[in-house]
């Protein structure tokens, strides 16, 4: 009887190689780990062809339309993320491709790294640092964020523990979401209000919505106008959601107070881009949920939807 072939075609930056749970599928077919991110479409499909299954460990490798149709023996693809969008999720529902995701598992992880990101760009901490080893010694008001408004665009999972975050230290929460309803209000103990009201009252805006063609550009160049002078923006959501030149622009503008992203429309952002000129921004390489628990969080989460899906009750299924 011919083995399942489980492939994870670029695990780069590692994320499951070498994780206890690749063990789990043993029983089920041979795991097939290549530690590099194919430089090439061509290297990419030659990597997952014959595949019955792949992990995509790494958002960085995307399958749209015309790659999935090239992989007439796929069954599953199975992410360790939340995210889907680098998967052509219209093409994988035509070809009968099984897509799982992970959401919410590494909520709290995340939520903390946007915590943590709140506070390192209200307290000036990457100006300071790269002024004073100039030889600089700035003076610069910090922000107090005990009393002032966290604005959460997006309550799933993550939004919903950023609020929890924010209300811990005495913010005044309030939010924003596609479906509002007065027991989610309640839930999470946050008024909803209008995306306007939201941007044009709240200190911190904090963007935890999921990357669609609604929601791409949600944050645009009227948008950031509409915010408050010296508002904080923290993105740990995806980068399309913001216009990035405009946000640029309202940094440069001295409107924003400053920017926190881990999150862009180009990753790895490039050596020349223009937001790595901006004074008043804390930036990290798409790693916050890059801690040892949030890692194997996510391995456990995809081996248990491979495991779920060869056992005929899949869970977590995209399409």
């Amino acid at each position: 009887m011919n083995r399942l072939r489980i492939v994870v075609p670029g695990d780069s930056p590692p994320q499951i190689q070498g994780s206890p749970h690749l063990e789990r599928l043993k029983p089920y077919g041979d795991v097939v780990l290549y530690t590099d991110r194919p430089e090439t479409h061509e290297e990419q499909l030659r990597r997952a062809e014959d595949a019955d299954i792949l992990i995509n460990s790494r958002g960085l490798v995307k399958w749209p339309d015309e790659l999935l149709q090239q992989l007439p023996t796929l069954k599953l693809i199975s992410l360790c993320s939340i995210g889907t969008d680098m998967i052509g999720l219209d093409a994988a529902k035509k070809l009968g491709i099984t897509v799982c995701n992970q959401p919410g598992r590494t909520a709290p992880v995340v939520a903390e790294h946007g915590f943590g990101l709140m506070f390192g760009l209200a307290k000036r901490a990457a100006f300071l640092t790269a002024s004073m080893k100039t030889g600089g010694w700035p003076r610069m008001d910090n922000v107090y964020l005990q009393g002032k408004t966290l604005g959460i665009i997006g309550t799933g999972h993550i939004g919903a523990e950023m609020a929890r975050l924010g209300r811990a230290i005495g913010m005044n929460v309030i939010a924003w979401t596609y479906h509002p309803s007065a027991a989610r209000a309640a839930e999470l103990g946050v008024q909803f209000v209008s995306l306007d009201e939201l941007l044009q009252t709240a200190d911190v805006v904090s963007l935890h919505v999921r990357l669609t063609e609604e929601s791409r550009h949600l944050i645009g160049k009227s948008e950031l106008a509409a915010m408050k002078q010296g508002a904080l923006l923290i993105n740990v959501a995806r980068g399309g959601v913001v216009d990035t030149d405009a946000l640029i622009s309202a940094l440069n503008s001295g409107h924003l107070g400053g920017a926190a992203i881990d999150v862009y429309d180009q990753e790895p952002l490039p050596a020349d881009h223009p937001l790595l000129t901006c004074e008043q921004v804390i930036l990290t390489p798409h790693c916050a949920d890059m801690t040892p628990e949030g890692v194997e969080l996510l391995n456990e989460g995809a081996v248990d939807n491979i495991i779920a899906f060869l056992e005929d009750s899949p869970q977590n299924v995209v399409v």
